[in-house]
């Protein structure tokens, strides 16, 4: 049977104390479309401020976080030449008319192209996101109305390309629609950023055990924004870096779930049982239903196993629970990112805590 959800016999051991959550409360609601924001009332750019960020709490969840020193010492000269060309010519994406690596693959903190309207609506309204270049159509910036224009201005002076030439600019067969961004990255979050034990509020985060699709990371960030988890913990190691196609699929959500990545997930599990979260495996084979296990539970760590592994045999022995999804027979298991949504719809219903 494919183990997309599997993992190991269920574990009751090392439940936490369940203590509360965050005060981070995304909002999303309302569509872009089509380059133009939707609303009742005078289209603006306050507009897209409202359908991505809500209050203003988030800005203290992600503070400045110190450099990784990895970055300085992967910069050693390489012994093959050839490995040398390589390195500078992908080191150009950000000059005009140089393409970006295949993939858009960016390292950890290494700055990467945004694209696509959502993508990069929301990082122009996030004012933790420090702006480098921003390269549109004039057909683009001209359906926008005379606010968004104004406002878009008063950030960043844009630079008008023809379609060919903005693609050369990012991975091939980028879906671009006229807009692409390249910002600096976003500070990344620690695990004790998150609130303590003694908060008392109900919370849920979600934890991915090495998921290495970057569609299928930006679609869970989606699902989370639209259902209140408040942050996405994923290991440094078998995790994909933040790049276009994962800002994408997210659809705007990477500027509102904070992602904190951890260089040992072992150890984060067990911090965030210190802090006072209920670690739920997702597992195709569990006892129980996710319903029933997460019941009366105010803190949630709920941990997804990788595309067609599950859960590795470590990662669900730190789990106090295994959980599954009621689904029919007729299919066996889920892709990661439906069956993120489908639980955090469940983890995030009315009524689940009373």
């Amino acid at each position: 049977m494919p183990t997309d959800l599997q993992s190991v016999p269920f574990n009751h051991s090392g439940i936490p104390p369940h203590k509360h959550p965050l005060r981070y409360t995304p909002k999303v609601t309302g569509t872009i479309e089509n380059s133009r924001i939707k609303s009742t009332e005078k289209e603006s750019f306050l507009t897209i401020k409202a359908i991505f960020f809500g209050v203003a709490e988030n800005a203290d969840l992600l503070p400045p976080v110190k450099r990784n020193i990895s970055n300085a010492m992967s910069r050693s000269k390489p012994a093959n030449p050839r490995m040398k060309k390589s390195r500078a010519t992908s080191g150009n994406a950000s000059r005009p008319g140089a393409r970006a690596p295949q993939g858009g693959k960016a390292s950890h903190g290494q700055e990467s192209w945004l694209y696509g309207d959502h993508a990069v609506l929301a990082a122009l309204a996030n004012p933790r996101r420090k702006l480098r270049r921003l390269v549109m159509t004039r057909a683009k910036f001209d359906a926008f109305d005379p606010d968004l224009q104004g406002h878009i201005q008063s950030l960043i002076a844009p630079e008008f390309f023809d379609k060919d030439a903005l693609a050369a600019l990012l991975p091939e067969n980028a879906i671009h629609q006229g807009i692409a961004l390249l910002p600096a990255p976003l500070a990344e979050p620690a695990i004790e950023d998150l609130p303590g034990a003694e908060e008392t509020e109900p919370a849920v985060v979600a934890v991915l055990d090495q998921v290495s699709d970057p569609q299928n990371v930006g679609a869970i960030l989606r699902s989370a924004a639209a259902f209140n988890v408040k942050a996405l913990i994923v290991p440094d190691r078998h995790s994909p870096p933040v790049t276009g196609v994962l800002a994408k699929a997210a659809s705007g959500a990477l500027e509102t779930v904070p992602v904190i990545r951890v260089g040992n997930l072992s150890r984060a599990l067990d911090q965030l049982a210190d802090r006072g979260y209920w670690r739920i495996g997702l597992d195709g084979k569990a006892d129980k239903s996710l319903e029933v296990a997460a019941k009366g539970l105010q803190k949630v760590a709920l941990v997804l196993g990788s595309e067609g592994r599950g859960l590795r045999h470590l990662t669900a022995e730190k789990c106090d629970l295994l959980a599954k999804l009621p689904i029919g027979p007729q299919i066996e298991s889920l892709n990661v990112s439906n069956a993120a949504a489908i639980a955090f719809y469940e983890l995030d219903r009315p009524g689940r805590i009373s």
